[in-house]
């Protein structure tokens, strides 16, 4: 979602392989997150005995995406001396690594993800995990793949201000989402 260590390394293996780059890292990921999320349906499962399961995890859940948001925001306008990514493995190593050892990515799953597997679980038992993944993991590959294809053909492919633009505007995405998780609860 947010520019991270595996964001930067897909774009740094994309600069060399391009597009297929994308896809091993993308399969990296979701080596990782495929038995993350199952475990995160058992227990998710095992905690829907409780009535106020729900409302908690929805509240952490829209503050972990406010959180996120502030944090993307305050990065876009951030002067950094421009991190420079240089991964060491091959990209499917690259990301089982940078998805494993990265917080945020545990966080999202322990929060935001934890609420989408448990709504989809009310509608499709534990099916709904399996189709939250599938849902979910698609759009990284394409995610991925399409940042991996676009870094092979141009370094720069949008000017800096465009940037900002566009990550303002998926920053307010992720407050949207977040004002949504705490509706669906209260409403």
């Amino acid at each position: 979602m947010s520019p991270g260590p595996l964001f930067a390394a897909n774009i740094t293996y994309g600069l060399k392989e391009g597009f297929r780059s994308g896809i091993k890292i993308a399969i990296g990921h979701s080596i990782v997150e495929l038995p993350l999320v199952i475990l995160l349906g058992i227990g998710a499962f095992s905690l829907e005995i409780f009535p106020e399961f729900r409302v908690i995890i929805s509240i952490f859940g829209a503050i972990t995406l406010f959180g996120f948001a502030g944090i993307q925001i305050k990065s876009i306008f951030k002067k950094n001396g421009g991190i420079s990514t240089k991964p060491k493995h091959g990209p499917i190593i690259t990301g089982i690594l940078f998805s494993a050892l990265n917080p945020f990515f545990i966080i999202w799953w322990l929060t935001i993800g934890l609420k989408l597997i448990s709504d989809a679980m009310l509608v499709w038992a534990f099916a709904g995990v399996l189709i939250v993944f599938v849902f979910h993991i698609w759009m990284d590959f394409v995610w991925l793949g399409m940042i991996a294809f676009f870094a092979s053909k141009s370094v720069k492919i949008i000017s800096n201000r465009n940037y900002k633009i566009i990550m303002v505007g998926m920053s307010l995405i992720l407050i949207y989402f977040g004002i949504t998780f705490l509706t669906d609860v209260f409403y």
